[in-house]
Parts: structure tokens; C-alpha cells; sequence
């Protein structure tokens, strides 16, 4: 059974699915879970999201006294990710170094079908499994913000989305997303740049103001797209910067948000001039709330157990990155976030072992069998 998650594994990273392109690996997945014995269900996310597909939502039915137990997996993927060539080499899966592999998320998702496979052909009594898998995930969450959460039946959830077997994410930051144009004035940059108001000028004042980078072990800041400018031989007098604020923390959050903004309009307020002066239009958002979920409570207590049944190294860890579980504990339901073997993700050095395919199945499986028996 275990072996069989490494050809599954390739089936579906063969499978084109890039953001908002999920179609395929969508009916892939909806036939394989409904051969296991689950009523499915797509959403009609995709008319929100711009995309091709809906999320998925299966449920299997289980013993009666229990709550289901809920597994999560995005089926998109990053750029470049169309026409991906798997080899495996000395036990490691990965591509021709043209594309990524896409074990971000399919590994997730190959482990998931197959752990339920494991049990479901063992023929044991077992506590309803829950499937949700999202769309657009790789383009801000998209596809788990437009999902209907009232219709999760789980006590609990494991998304599986990071990267050793043994991880347990149980802590993810809040993002807000930071969009800022500053505007100045055109002029002719050799014949009267003085009658000009360079916003790349302003906007480098800015940026070099602000506090960006680690600000501690909570909080983090990155302006990550600048563009402007129409020619050399122009002053310009637009440029958009994007950007983002992490942090576990609300109030540090709401503050190193703030001090972005004050380092921007304290550039602009610095170039007014008779002829004309300098302006701000400032957008920011909040993408995702965080979560932190208490290593004492049932959901981590459930996966320590089961790594322990399965001989595996565990270790508790807070993430610095967002996934569909700060989506799902923002509704309300627990979910940690559990690594797959996924590695060097979101490049073309992407790859995966394929022991960690077989632990990640094992994974999965014990945790069902586990909580079926509580």
C-alpha cells in the first residue's frame, strides 16, 4: 500500500494545475475519493477566484458516536508548473530542472488518498473521515476564504502542507497586505527636471525609511514590488510599491503597519513645492488572522501519538508562512499543519524522498486509526 503513494505521487504531479488552472487534478481527485466511499462535493469557488474549479469537499461516512476527522491539501501549484517531467534518482523524486515538482501540495494530497485507502481496505471500524481540498491557495488562499466553512463537520484538522513527516506547524502569522502609489510630476529630465517631482526619488526616501526585514521573533515586513517610470528621459510621476506585515502578534501587526505608512507619508510630505507637491494613495488589508493552537490540546496530542505509534521524530514548531489552516482556525474548527516530505518547494530544485511519501501515508493512516480508537 505504502509503495503505491510513489506512482500515485507521480500520476499527479503529471497532471497540469497551476493557480486558477486546477480543472484536471479537480476531477482526478474527485473520482479517486469517491472510490473510496465519500460523497463529494464541488463548490462554485472558482467564480470568485477567477479559476477553472471549485474546491472539494468529501466526506466519508464512519461511526456514528464520532465527529469526523478532517485532512486538508491545496491542489494548485506555483509557476512554472505546466508539463512537469518527474524522475526519481537514488530514492528522490524530482524534475528536469525546468519546472517545480508540485509536492507543494500534492505530496499533501497523494498522502491523504492513500492513507484513507490504507484503512478503508483494512475493512476496520472507523471515525467519519473529512477531505477538503482548495483551489488557489498559491495566490493568497483564495480558494479556502470563498469555501462555505459552515459546512465542516470536523472535531479537528490536519492540513498537510509543510515539510518533514515528524513537523507540526501549530502557529502561523497574521498578513496584511500593503499596496501604496505615490505620485509626483512630470517634466522633461534634461531640458527642466527641476519643474519635475521624481517619484522613484520619493518612493526610495520611503523604503529607506522603513522598518523592514525581521523586526523581532514575532513580526516580519518585506516591500517586494516597485514599479515606475515611463523612460530615461522623463521625471516620473508614478510608482506603485507592494508589500506585506507579518506577525503573531495583533498589535505589532497593526503597528509595524502603521510605521510603513507614517515612513511613506513623511517622503511625501517632504516634496511640496510651489509648482506642485507630492501624494500618497495608501491600501492595506488584513489577508489572514493567526493562529496558535496549545501543544496540550487534542489535535497536537493526536499527532504526537501517532508519529510516536509510527517510530518518527515529532517536533512542534510556529510557521512564518500562511495556509489554508489560518483560513480554517479563523472559522472556528483547530487545524495544524503537518509536513509531507515536501523540499526546496516553489523551485526548480524542488524535489521529495520517496521514504517520506511512505511516512507521510503511514502518517495519515495512524491518525485516523488513532482517533477512531479514542
Amino acid at each position: 500500500m505504502h509503495d503505491d503513494v510513489i506512482r500515485y505521487f507521480l500520476e499527479l504531479v503529471a497532471i497540469d494545475s497551476e493557480s486558477r488552472d486546477e480543472r484536471a487534478v479537480i476531477d482526478r481527485l474527485k473520482t479517486d475519493l469517491a472510490a473510496l466511499g465519500a460523497e463529494v462535493f464541488e463548490d462554485d469557488a472558482h467564480t470568485l477566484t477567477g479559476g477553472n474549479a471549485g474546491n472539494l469537499h468529501a466526506l466519508i461516512p464512519g461511526r456514528a458516536d464520532q465527529k469526523p476527522i478532517l485532512f486538508c491539501a491545496h491542489a494548485d501549484t506555483v509557476k512554472p508548473g505546466l508539463g512537469v517531467k518527474a524522475l526519481i534518482t537514488a530514492g528522490r523524486i524530482h524534475t528536469d530542472g525546468t519546472t517545480v515538482l508540485g509536492g507543494d501540495d500534492k505530496s499533501g494530497l497523494a498522502e491523504i488518498v492513500m492513507g484513507i485507502k490504507d484503512v478503508m481496505e483494512s475493512g476496520e471500524e472507523h471515525a467519519p473521515i473529512e477531505v477538503l481540498v482548495t483551489v488557489s491557495e498559491e495566490v493568497g488562499l483564495l480558494g479556502a476564504k470563498h469555501f462555505d466553512k459552515s459546512k465542516l463537520r470536523a472535531a479537528f484538522g490536519y492540513a498537510l502542507d509543510a515539510h518533514r513527516v515528524g513537523d507540526l506547524v501549530v502557529g502561523a502569522p497574521a498578513q496584511n497586505s500593503i499596496r501604496m502609489v505615490i505620485t509626483g510630476k512630470e517634466a522633461h529630465a534634461g531640458v527642466e527636471p527641476e519643474k519635475g517631482i521624481n517619484a522613484i526619488r520619493v518612493a526610495a526616501e520611503a523604503v529607506a525609511a522603513m522598518p523592514l526585514g525581521r523586526i523581532d521573533n514575532e513580526t516580519t515586513c518585506n516591500v517586494g514590488i516597485i514599479s515606475g517610470g515611463k523612460a530615461t528621459n522623463i521625471v516620473p510621476n508614478c510608482v506603485e510599491l507592494k508589500g506585506e506585515a507579518r506577525s503573531h502578534n495583533p498589535q505589532k501587526l497593526e503597528q509595524v503597519t502603521a510605521n510603513i505608512r507614517h515612513a511613506a507619508e513623511s517622503a511625501v510630505q517632504r516634496h511640496k513645492y510651489e509648482f506642485g507637491a507630492a501624494s500618497l494613495e495608501w491600501e492595506s488589508k488584513q489577508e489572514y488572522a493567526s493562529f496558535r493552537i496549545s501543544d496540550s490540546e487534542v489535535v497536537v496530542q493526536l499527532a504526537l501519538d501517532a508519529l510516536k505509534d509510527l517510530g518518527i521524530r515529532a517536533e512542534v514548531t510556529v510557521g512564518g508562512g500562511g495556509s489554508d489552516a489560518n483560513i480554517i482556525n479563523a472559522a472556528g474548527l483547530p487545524m495544524i499543519i503537518c509536513g509531507t516530505g515536501m523540499n526546496k518547494v516553489h523551485t526548480v530544485a524542488e524535489d521529495i524522498e520517496t521514504e517520506e511519501l511512505k511516512r507521510g501515508v503511514a502518517f495519515v493512516a495512524a491518525l485516523i486509526r488513532r482517533y477512531s480508537r479514542s
